[in-house]
């Protein structure tokens, strides 16, 4: 008898710890922006989201494409830390070789991804 009871006892305990079980909280997302200016060819935005963020050469000249004609482009979604680290890699990229009076690297920022139930 004190089997079956015992047997009880510990399905209802792991039934308690299932239904009990904390609902997964989700790590806020940022959007890394690329910001557009006159300084920097196309040849240089591919060569930099391809050695910064792994992107195709297709996907970066879509990005490029976007930057110039729109001013700015997300190239990558990821939580705070690693969107900070990519916007830095950026920032540290250095000058385009390919235009004289390109002083430095692109801008870029980041912004919280707004949530869709807002």
């Amino acid at each position: 008898m004190n089997e079956f009871r015992f047997e009880n006892e510990f399905e209802r305990k792991e039934k308690t710890i299932t239904k009990d079980k904390p609902k997964q909280r989700l790590i806020p997302l940022y959007n890394v922006v690329l910001l557009d200016d006159n300084d920097h060819t196309y040849e240089y935005v591919i060569e930099m989201l391809t050695h910064i963020f792994g992107h195709s050469e297709q996907k970066a000249f879509r990005m490029a494409r976007e930057v110039d004609s729109t001013g700015r482009v997300i190239v990558d979604t990821t939580w705070l830390e690693r969107a900070e680290h990519k916007r830095d890699q950026i920032h540290g990229y250095g000058a385009d070789w390919r235009i004289p009076r390109c002083q430095g690297s692109m801008s870029a920022v980041i912004e919280p991804v707004e949530d869709e139930g807002e």
